[in-house]
């Protein structure tokens, strides 16, 4: 069935090679194709509006609370989006009493795709 699947698609995809995939689009289609099923995108859709939050807003630090009463969501989503972002070099924690976080070079650089 999988393999059916991937036919289709690739039809469909030969049959019109003026519509092209996004960066983030690709990674997944060729993560699939090559049923890679530990490959991830680099970042999130939660991390990808929390890093969009924090290179749009002037502020060089951030506190959890401040990004989430921002974003108006929870603590939750934005404590677990910035440890992640954390991991992977986007943000670095800078103080823990309170805790607080700021871009990195790589953060405020990276180009979020729509």
């Amino acid at each position: 069935m999988k393999q059916e699947f991937i036919d289709f698609v690739t039809a469909l995809m030969e049959a019109a090679p003026h519509i092209t995939m996004s960066e983030s689009v690709k990674s997944y289609w060729d993560a699939y194709v090559a049923n890679d099923i530990n490959a991830k995108p680099e970042i999130t859709d939660n991390g990808k509006v929390v890093l969009t939050y924090l290179q749009k807003n002037p502020t060089p630090a951030f506190k959890t609370k401040d990004v989430a009463e921002g974003l108006f969501v929870s603590s939750r989503m934005v404590s677990g989006s910035l440890r992640k972002l954390v991991n992977d070099g986007f943000v670095e924690k800078i103080s823990t009493d309170p805790i607080i976080y700021a871009l990195t070079e790589k953060g405020k650089n990276y180009k979020i795709e729509d």
